[in-house]
């Protein structure tokens, strides 16, 4: 037994199929295309959604809506429950919040959230605050500062 005397087994491998060679291939003639019209011809394929001319049904539809990507601002949430890995009189701004891995990247916008209960006084630097939040840091003796940016 040696490598030239290997072989596929039955069926593994199948001739392709040669289009328009004669009657006898079984796709002689117009090979497999029908007879004529404009998808019968060499390159005669159209483009994705095109209809003969007609309006494209994409076109016809009424557009609806209006996406504003492009401004959005986006901003990394920070819950107040999240706080607790820091000691009483701290500041937290968002490089020390990048650093306990409470947010992915170092210049995003950071909004505190006011989900949880903070008992600790905190000095908390970020862009946003929601209004719960404000409200439970300034009453456990801590301060909000919000960053322009």
């Amino acid at each position: 037994m040696g490598l030239q005397n290997l072989k596929n087994n039955p069926g593994a491998r199948k001739k392709p199929a040669r289009r328009g060679r004669g009657s006898g291939s079984g796709t002689g003639g117009t090979a497999g295309r029908g007879h004529k019209g404009q998808r019968a011809r060499t390159s005669g394929n159209v483009r994705p959604g095109f209809e003969g001319g007609q309006m494209p049904l994409t076109r016809r539809i009424p557009k609806r809506g209006f996406n504003n990507k492009n401004f959005k601002i986006f901003f990394e949430v920070v819950n107040l429950r999240q706080l607790d890995v820091f000691n009483d009189g701290d500041s937290v701004s968002p490089a020390e919040l990048l650093a306990k891995g409470l947010i992915k990247k170092n210049n995003s916008r950071v909004k505190i959230l006011g989900d949880g209960e903070i008992k600790k006084s905190l000095s908390v630097k970020a862009h946003a605050f929601s209004g719960s939040a404000g409200k439970k840091i300034e009453e456990s003796k801590g301060k909000i500062e919000i960053i322009k940016k």
